[in-house]
């Protein structure tokens, strides 16, 4: 570049042949002046010696310290903290250097012992049912905010729904939460909205029955099996699952709940019931490019003492032996995919459980790890409702 400008070329010349900055020709072309090319650094990096940088003694009085502490020291922490600990105790009349420029010293030298986190990008949404992570089926997403207090009344429950894709958000005021209270609310979404293909909740007994008796199936998951929507259950105590509903649950309270002063339940309802217009005028745009909803059959007759038909899905995590409980039983999975999570996706028709491997990590790859035969007991419904219908 240098030669080429003392040819006579400009440097905007140069600098378009070489495709560097005008500025860039002009530093070379100045640390060149008066100097045979032969006879000019060319080196790129800074020559000399930073003028604040930590004194060579200094440094290496850091190393011996280190190298001591890693050897001799009781506690045997022998990092930045401990270094500077160290040093202020042999002379307390001299600051010594800083924690940040002790770990700039041991940087420099290689000498940092701890390892960084690696950083995945998260599984993509409903990660766990291929469908819906491909986008190819919506999932609707259920749960309760208990005991909200409103002043001078009644303590009351909220049930929450929102849809995956489409953020369709729903809320019911309920005095008391019920199973046949939920049930009534999800029929009643779904007639107006269309059916998705799965329905997660928590393993509340209000969604799933009751756990006391083995086998027990009830009427929500019933009703979710005679409108062909798969239940879905996510596992106890994980967190992630759970995170469009727990989202929507954080939003609702901090945007109805907590800004308003509510003194009898019409008032929370009308302002929940003008909140969840709002959210849903809000997020219109989600609901266009989300999976298409199954229409709900005409004349809808909910029979809770009929066969069950269809597939009912919990994740759960394996034991130290390899088993899942589920339905009020253990079924051994493997036992080589301990403490991990697996899909159980019970088919009531095909008198079958299958179990999946599952990693966030690599999400498309579900692995079948067992089959066993399930054969439910085919026990008339214990509710008292038996027939339920909507028109």
């Amino acid at each position: 570049m240098v030669r080429a400008v003392r040819s006579g070329l400009s440097f905007r010349a140069v600098a378009y042949r070489f495709g560097v900055s005008v500025g860039t020709i002009a530093c070379w072309v100045a640390r060149a002046k008066g100097h045979r090319l032969d006879r000019v650094c060319f080196d790129n990096q800074k020559s000399g010696r930073s003028s604040n940088r930590t004194s060579d003694e200094v440094e290496k009085h850091i190393l011996d310290l280190r190298k001591t502490l890693r050897d001799d020291s009781v506690l045997g922490e022998y990092g930045s903290d401990a270094i500077r600990l160290a040093l202020q105790a042999q002379d307390p009349d001299i600051m010594p250097p800083s924690r940040a420029t002790i770990h700039r010293v041991l940087a420099r030298m290689g000498l940092l012992d701890g390892t960084r986190r690696t950083r995945r990008p998260p599984p993509p949404k409903g990660w766990y049912l291929p469908d819906v992570a491909a986008g190819r089926a919506e999932l609707d997403t259920f749960d309760f905010i208990v005991d909200l207090k409103i002043a001078n009344g009644p303590l009351v429950d909220i049930l929450t729904g929102t849809s995956l894709h489409g953020s369709l958000a729903d809320a019911w005021i309920m005095q008391s939460a019920s199973a046949q209270g939920t049930l009534l609310a999800l029929l009643a979404r779904w007639r107006r909205e269309g059916l998705p293909t799965y329905a997660q909740f928590d393993n509340d007994t209000l969604f799933q029955g009751a756990h006391q008796f083995p086998d027990s199936v009830g009427r929500v998951c019933r009703a979710c099996l005679a409108l062909h929507v798969i239940p879905v259950f996510a596992p106890p105590r994980e967190p992630g699952f759970q995170n469009a509903i727990e989202g929507f649950n954080a939003i609702w309270q901090s945007k109805v709940w907590q800004r308003f002063h509510f003194v009898d339940l019409p008032s929370l309802e009308a302002v929940s019931a003008q909140y969840i217009s709002a959210h849903r005028a809000k997020t219109v745009s989600r609901r266009e490019t989300s999976p298409e909803r199954k229409p709900f059959p005409e004349n809808f007759a909910l029979n809770l003492s009929a066969p069950l038909r269809g597939r009912m899905i919990f994740l759960r995590r394996t034991d130290d032996r390899g088993k899942v409980n589920l339905l009020g039983r253990s079924f051994q999975v493997t036992d080589l995919w301990l403490h991990r999570l697996v899909k159980c996706e019970v088919d009531f028709t095909k008198h079958r459980i299958r179990f999946y491997a599952l990693r966030r990590r690599d999400p498309t790859t579900q692995t079948l790890l067992n089959q066993v035969p399930y054969h439910r007991p085919d026990r008339p419904f214990q509710g008292k409702e038996k027939v339920f219908s909507q028109r």
